[in-house]
């Protein structure tokens, strides 16, 4: 069995200020953006890990308040 797990990666072109956008497409709000195709992938992917990992804090939102 396998653990990698596959998804889409889709980049916009360079803007005008040269910035590429890419976004996975099975996760709607995993968007970032680079000034080349790797760095816009790999700063994609640093985004997708992030929203995916579980918080430290889980469940413990209110009591910082």
């Amino acid at each position: 069995m396998s653990d990698k797990l596959r998804m889409t990666i889709t980049y916009d072109e360079p803007d005008e200020d040269g910035w590429i956008v890419a976004r996975v497409v099975e996760v709607p709000g995993a968007i970032s953006q680079g000034r080349t195709r790797g760095e816009a992938r790999d700063n994609v992917v640093d985004a997708l890990r992030l929203m995916l990992s579980p918080d430290d804090e889980e469940g413990n939102a209110d009591e910082s308040v």
